[in-house]
């Protein structure tokens, strides 16, 4: 075999570094942030100039965000004119919680059926933590401890499927779900929803967490519509 030929064979193959790819879902994930917490507001363009500078990156990994944040519809990719934080009629709202609220209510019905009793207790712990947010007014806390239930209640079904179309819509109206303003009432409500799911769950009754994990999206659709016609 010749020199040239064995040379090619042992050479390693080059791989983009590991620190790149890191680098862009730590500025995707800082990004995301910044929008959902309303520092970059609807109809807003991004400026690159300034947030490499804030984030102390070159333009490539900031790029590679917003073409993630642009796939989960957070952003919009306009030519000529860069991206665009994107705004959210009341009718896609409406469209996309009706979806999700179907799809969470197909994951109650799976979790009740197929969950773990180990992931029963790890909803139940996270319900009774979900309730001591809310006594606090801890309000950025329960928003953590809120998707860290769904999460569970999703990972319990054991239906990739069923998450991965859940995860590919939930980006489009987390932002709304965020900022959303909680009354003392609905917060209350909220937090005796997931009690009600997490019984549910435990007694393995399927049509019933269903029912209840719908419900809840709605109900959640309906208290941020509310605020929107404010």
């Amino acid at each position: 075999m010749e020199n040239s030929q064995l040379e090619a064979m042992t050479t390693p193959v080059a791989h983009e570094p590991i620190n790149r790819t890191a680098l862009a879902v730590e500025i995707t994930n800082r990004l995301r942030q910044m929008i959902l917490e309303g520092q970059l507001q609807p109809g807003e363009k991004i400026n690159e100039k300034l947030l490499t500078r804030q984030f102390g990156v070159s333009r490539t990994p900031l790029r590679e965000a917003m073409k993630v944040l642009a796939a989960d519809g957070l952003l919009d990719l306009i030519p000529h004119r860069g991206a665009v934080i994107t705004r959210q009629s009341t009718s896609e709202m409406s469209e996309v919680f009706r979806v999700l609220a179907a799809l969470e209510s197909l994951a109650g019905e799976l979790a009740a059926e197929q969950a773990s009793d180990a992931d029963l207790r790890n909803i139940a712990a996270l319900t009774a933590d979900l309730r001591q947010s809310y006594q606090d007014g801890d309000r950025p806390r329960y928003f953590s401890i809120n998707q860290a239930i769904h999460q569970a209640i999703l990972t319990a079904t054991g239906n990739e499927t069923l998450i991965r179309s859940h995860e590919s819509i939930a980006f489009r109206v987390q932002r709304a779900r965020y900022q959303a303003n909680l009354t003392s009432d609905r917060w209350r409500a909220a937090v005796e929803e997931h009690e009600a799911i997490a019984a549910a769950l435990h007694a393995r009754d399927a049509q019933r967490s269903g029912q209840l994990m719908k419900a809840h999206l709605l109900h959640k659709f309906a208290a941020i519509n509310m605020q929107r016609q404010d």
